[in-house]
């Protein structure tokens, strides 16, 4: 570390410390071998302050969750109140987030309750924030609001958890922390807004097929 960065005081809480020095972690090294002992080191306090703030790796993992949900739903929130004016480059340019994508990566094929919380949470977020975009004028209305940001959190969820393969396939890591100045985003991004933006059905064949759904009982929802 150079000297001048070394002089720069950390304005962080130690709990605040403690569940960022808990994401890197997760992130890097995966549930199974992050203990108390790996992120006390990171954080640079020692594992009973681990403890006292958060009484167990339950109780982080929980903290950690909850502020990696709030920073995408703050995210997508800013992301949609710009409208279809939005500068989309700046806007992947400036996100923040740092080893939390990575975090999410690591955690999402971990079954249970825990992670269940979270993509809830996720979910519901997103309904939130895509009926925001709707408002802004940035997306078109749904006729299902809360299918559309199920479908969209397990489609984007689902990219992170194969993201070795599309490290793979189109030479894009999404869990690095530089994603927003990475030289092969536009490999990734660019297809995934014509999807958005385009689609991939022709009109009629999309409302060919819209109909025929329209006309099948949901049985996910139970009978009436």
């Amino acid at each position: 570390m150079p000297a001048d960065d070394a002089t720069v005081a950390d304005d962080r809480t130690t709990k605040a410390r403690i569940r960022d020095a808990a994401i890197g972690c997760f992130a890097e090294s995966g549930l199974a071998e992050t203990t108390v002992r790996k992120v006390a080191v990171a954080a640079g306090i020692s594992p009973g302050s681990v403890i006292h703030h958060f009484d167990s790796m339950e109780g982080l993992r929980a903290a950690c969750d909850e502020y990696v949900a709030a920073t995408i739903r703050n995210y997508k929130r800013s992301a949609m109140s710009s409208g279809p004016s939005i500068d989309i480059l700046a806007a992947l340019r400036d996100t923040s987030m740092g080893p939390m994508v990575g975090y999410l990566a690591a955690v999402l094929a971990d079954d249970s309750p825990a992670v269940v919380k979270l993509v809830d949470d996720l979910v519901n977020d997103a309904e939130e924030y895509l009926e925001e975009g709707v408002a802004a004028g940035m997306l078109r209305p749904s006729a299902d609001p809360r299918g559309r940001a199920i479908v969209l959190t397990m489609w984007n969820l689902g990219a992170l958890v194969l993201h070795h393969h599309l490290e793979r396939l189109i030479g894009l890591d999404l869990t690095n922390p530089a994603l927003g100045t990475d030289p092969n985003l536009a490999a990734y991004a660019g297809p995934v807004f014509e999807i958005y933006g385009e689609g991939v059905m022709t009109e009629a064949s999309a409302a060919n097929i819209q109909q025929v759904f329209e006309q099948t009982p949901d049985t996910s929802k139970g009978s009436p």
